[in-house]
């Protein structure tokens, strides 16, 4: 939106006109254009199309009151993507689960440097490659995120926002702020991962319903409620959550969407109820997580792994905890996941005050000698700092 001001600016649209023609302040607006801040409220965007008649299919919104209503067309069918492009989406996941994203990190941005982006400024091409660039950036993100890198992954996640409102893909819009609302609550800033969710409910609402979806957007809410200690409105979202999934067994794919399985939502669920304090409640849900990922999903296993733990400590089992903390010492220690280690060293410092116990002070230097091992071969991904929320 930043570069829409200054071209209207540049046509001879003075910036005091631009400002109070969509009611912000002077100052925003230079905010704006000089790429300071960026336009998120969907609110805002509208007032934009709605000033400078910005036809809303351009903007990612609905039809406008103002635009001429079209004379009725023949149905034409949706086009796949491109095939290419979905090979490479669905070569980069699979290796991302199984491997971890910080060693893929460099191949996907090369990719869309130099296979995706060149077609952005080729109009033959369609709006479809605007969603194909839009996934794979969002992928890029969560790459970056996973090697500890979470500005590159804010970065990327806004741009893909960017790219998906510009193919008119409402669907992988609201998918990507999903993945916004999730980094937030990494930054522990759970006012911003609620207003995302609430942005990618928003969006739903205008475009076709995917249940899929709809629950991932309604559990990040509860993860935000549940950061904030808002204990109803935390439960009243994953019940919603779990009444959407629910109703999305047949339902059609989106062809850019990660899947939100049974497993995603019973790991979404054990980190709300952990938060709450609700334990057992937590521990079902743990363990649903853990039984519902095979070897080939290393980084998901490993992770709903490190929260079963987590959960047996809090509740005083620390045999149990010990029983799923030696399964963690078989992850691969060439999984290239800074976030999971991250996560192991928050499990170790769980474990740090109960070390008098003869078992616990054992794992600890089992744990220690892991650890070397895991940050020789991952000193290259490794921050100098890092949080541990999941």
């Amino acid at each position: 939106m930043g570069t829409v001001f200054r071209m209207l600016n540049h046509r001879g649209v003075s910036t005091r006109r631009i400002a109070a023609a969509v009611d912000i302040t002077q100052g925003r607006l230079y905010d704006y254009m000089n790429g300071k801040s960026r336009v998120e409220k969907l609110a805002l965007y509208e007032q934009i199309a709605d000033a400078f008649h910005i036809p809303g299919r351009l903007l990612g919104l609905a039809h406008r009151s103002w635009e001429p209503v079209a004379e009725e067309q023949p149905h034409q069918p949706q086009l796949p993507p491109d095939g290419d492009d979905m090979a490479a989406m669905d070569a980069f996941r699979s290796a991302d689960r199984q491997s971890g994203g910080g060693r893929l990190y460099g191949a996907i941005l090369e990719h869309l440097r130099h296979r995706v982006g060149p077609r952005l400024v080729d109009f033959s091409c369609g709006h479809s490659v605007f969603a194909a660039a839009a996934a794979l950036t969002e992928m890029a993100g969560w790459m970056a995120h996973d090697g500890g890198r979470d500005g590159d992954a804010l970065g990327h996640f806004g741009r893909a926002l960017a790219l998906a409102r510009t193919g008119g893909d409402l669907p992988l819009a609201a998918h990507i702020a999903a993945s916004m609302s999730h980094l937030a609550l990494q930054r522990d800033d759970a006012v911003a991962a609620a207003r995302w969710a609430h942005t990618g409910l928003d969006l739903t609402d205008r475009g076709p319903r995917i249940p899929a979806l709809t629950a991932r957007l309604h559990t990040m809410q509860a993860r935000a409620m549940a950061a904030a200690g808002r204990r109803t409105a935390a439960h009243h979202a994953l019940d919603q959550a779990h009444r959407d999934l629910g109703t999305a067994v047949g339902s059609g794919p989106h062809p850019w969407l990660s899947p939100f399985d049974h497993g995603r939502l019973a790991s979404e669920t054990a980190l709300v109820l952990l938060d709450l304090g609700e334990y057992e409640g937590a521990l079902a849900a743990g363990e649903e997580a853990v039984a519902a990922r095979d070897a080939d999903r290393a980084r998901s296993l490993a992770l709903a792994r490190i929260t079963l733990a987590d959960i047996h400590v809090r509740r005083g089992d620390l045999d149990a905890a010990l029983t799923v903390g030696h399964d963690l010492l078989g992850t691969s220690p060439a999984l290239g996941s800074v976030r999971v280690v991250q996560q192991l060293d928050g499990f170790r410092a769980l474990l740090e005050p109960h070390k008098g116990y003869g078992p616990v002070r054992e794992y600890l230097v089992r744990f220690g000698d892991a650890r070397r091992a895991r940050l020789l071969l991952l000193a290259d991904l490794m921050p100098s700092t890092g949080g541990t929320r999941r």
